[in-house]
């Protein structure tokens, strides 16, 4: 599958009230499986994450329809371009935020 970089994708900021950690493992790892997610991140210990994921292919409904048995709240919504998500995952942005 390729993706333009200019594509725009949909970042969910998420806080979730019924959560452990091993439920939100699981949850993460379903979540990644499918291929309409780029990238999600459930952390059961804080209660919140986040899931970028492709809104044209995975409706946002279905989106929460799957998050619902872990009662998700949307905390913020953001657009961002495949682009930006490739960059923003280079070790090297890491690397270069420390040394300015």
């Amino acid at each position: 599958m390729t993706a333009k970089p200019e594509k725009k994708l949909t970042r969910l900021l998420l806080k979730f009230g019924n959560i452990d950690p091993e439920r939100a493992s699981a949850k993460q790892y379903e979540l990644l499986k499918d291929n309409r997610v780029w990238r999600a991140f459930i952390n059961g210990y804080s209660r919140n994450g986040f899931v970028i994921f492709d809104g044209e292919a995975l409706p946002r409904e279905e989106l929460l329809e799957k998050l619902g048995d872990l009662e998700p709240e949307i905390t913020g919504e953001e657009t961002v371009t495949v682009g930006e998500l490739v960059e923003s995952s280079y070790s090297w942005n890491n690397v270069l935020g420390q040394v300015s």
